[in-house]
């Protein structure tokens, strides 16, 4: 993410592990593999970090931190200016540790929530249900990222890096700026919906 020469021990391990975990998950990099890359010993990653799981924490608080910081990125609006290969894999760590099914990977996505819901707040978007809402959103923008394959095959470029991220982005703001369906369809479906929300009368 930055130059190993400007970087302490410490953060090229961290620097290193998030790479490594972006692309293998934690189960896939070894305490080895993340100890080679950041040029220095297992023992001295064990020294910083105490364990995989350590150096796993380390890596999740820095991410969320980092990602939450750069202006209003929940929607990855505001700071698009911003939008380096160094966010991106951020973003594809954060949702690597999320959808990992771990402990660790589901208070990440708490926090994420968390910060949506101020989000939320400065906004004047009225939903029924904020906890859905924020949710759904935060489920769609990574399938963005987990489905990198399948997008960069259909359109000829990597998502991964800025220009293939862009162009995913801007069909993103194609879909959220125009209405699929009218206002009276919405009423309709919301009615149709409503029928689930009351548990049937038991016999």
């Amino acid at each position: 993410m930055s130059s190993p020469s400007d970087l302490t021990a410490r953060a090229r391990i961290r620097d290193a592990a998030i790479e490594l975990f972006a692309d293998h998950g934690v189960e896939g990099a070894t305490i080895r593999d993340i100890a080679q890359k950041a040029g220095v010993s297992s023992g001295l990653l064990r020294h910083h970090f105490g364990s995989k799981e350590g150096l796993r924490d380390a890596c999740d608080e820095f991410a969320v931190h980092e990602l939450t910081g750069i202006g209003n990125r929940f929607i990855d609006l505001g700071a698009l200016d911003q939008m380096t290969p160094r966010v991106l894999l951020l973003q594809r760590y954060v949702t690597r540790s999320v959808l990992d099914g771990s402990p660790a990977g589901q208070a990440v996505f708490d926090r994420l929530l968390e910060y949506g819901e101020h989000w939320l707040a400065s906004t004047d978007l009225k939903v029924d249900d904020p906890r859905a809402f924020l949710a759904l959103l935060s489920v769609m923008k990574m399938s963005l990222l987990t489905s990198r394959d399948l997008l960069s095959r259909v359109l000829g470029v990597d998502t991964a890096e800025p220009e293939g991220w862009a162009r995913v982005l801007r069909s993103s703001l194609e879909v959220f700026s125009n209405p699929l369906i009218t206002p009276a369809q919405a009423q309709l479906a919301r009615e149709a919906l409503a029928g689930f929300d009351t548990p049937e009368e038991q016999p």
